[in-house]
Order: C-alpha cells, then structure tokens, then sequence
C-alpha cells in the first residue's frame, strides 16, 4: 500500500488521457525520487498554467498574452484561415511547417449526444473575423468524424460566398489497403490525385 500522499499524487496523475494506473504510479514515484527542488518546479509550473493562459482574442488559441504567436506574426496570410476543432490541432499542423495562414479554433465540435451545439462553439467570433478581415478562403481542419463532419458542414452553410477547402483525407503512409475501412477507401479514391 502507498503512503496517502504517493497514492493522492498517483490519483491525480491518473485522471489525465492516456495515463492509466501503472504508468501513474511510475510518474510519482519519478517526481518522489528527483527531490523536493524539482517537485516543486513542477507545482510552481502548473500553477503558472492556469494563472498565465487564456485565450487568444483573436483565433482562441491559447496564449499567455492578449494574441497569441501566430496572430501577432505580421508575416502570416490572414487572407486565409484553417478552422481546428481545439489548440492541439493548432500545434499539429504548425509542426509541418508548411501552412502561413491563420487559425481559428472553435472550441470543440457540434455533439448534439453531448449537448453542444453551434452556439457553444466560436462561431460568432468566426463570423466577425471573416467580415472584419479579407478572408478568401476558408480551411475546414476539423476531424474526419461525425461530429467533425457536421461541423464542416455548419460552418460551410455559413459562408456561402467564400472559396471553402477541406483538409484532404484517405490512407495514411504505410498502412495496407486490405485493413482500411469502406469510409476511408471511398474517400482515398474521390481524392486521388494524378500524377
């Protein structure tokens, strides 16, 4: 059995995604054994956290000052804007490096199972952007999900005068076509590409 501290820490670490009962157990017993100075960082970080972020008030990505880094970036295209459902998709697509618009985070997704619908998303903020701005065309990067779908499919409805692109989907890199589901194969070939 723990000491109740050990166990406390071990419960907590366990709520987080992805971080099942042994693998918490692992992660406090690492903090327990590199001493007080560094479980101390760590607390004075996680404090920090949640004193220091908030959102960008333009996109709604998170940032520690009114916007974030990729809006106060004069060399960003804000002719163009990838609309993500939450801020891990935002540090997914800006590790490829290839993208120089601008973002737009929503907040999550249509779930009418879950209880959320268009008006709990960022969509009014997404509205005045595009009026206030010279948005030409607008990126749906939401997930290839139910959910995800609907949502592209809102805010597509929304904008009926503006070039709107979806992310392309299809198979991934090394996987084999005998294990992909109908969904994926059908999409795969409506977004062939010749070459």
């Amino acid at each position: 059995m723990l000491p109740k501290p050990l166990s406390d820490l071990v419960e907590e670490l366990n709520k987080l995604p992805g971080v099942g009962p042994r693998t918490a157990e692992r992660l406090a017993m690492a903090i327990l054994r590199r001493g007080q100075g560094d479980a101390g960082m760590l607390a004075d970080a996680l404090q920090n956290l949640h004193q220091n972020i908030g959102e960008c008030e333009a996109c709604h990505n998170l940032s520690s000052q009114n916007l974030c880094s990729v809006c106060e970036n004069p060399r960003r295209n804000t002719t163009v804007v990838a609309i993500v459902e939450d801020a891990l998709d935002v540090i997914a697509l800006e590790r490829v490096e290839s993208y120089d618009g601008v973002y737009h985070v929503l907040g999550g997704i249509i779930s009418p199972v879950d209880g959320i619908g268009p008006e709990q998303l960022n969509l009014r903020t997404l509205e005045q952007r595009v009026a206030d701005q010279s948005v030409e065309e607008i990126i749906l990067a939401t997930n290839p999900s139910v959910e995800g779908e609907a949502t592209a499919h809102y805010i597509r409805r929304m904008f009926p005068n503006i070039r709107i692109s979806r992310l392309a989907r299809g198979l991934p890199m090394g996987s084999d076509l005998e294990y992909a589901d109908q969904i994926t194969l059908s999409r795969a070939l409506e977004g062939r590409q010749a070459l």
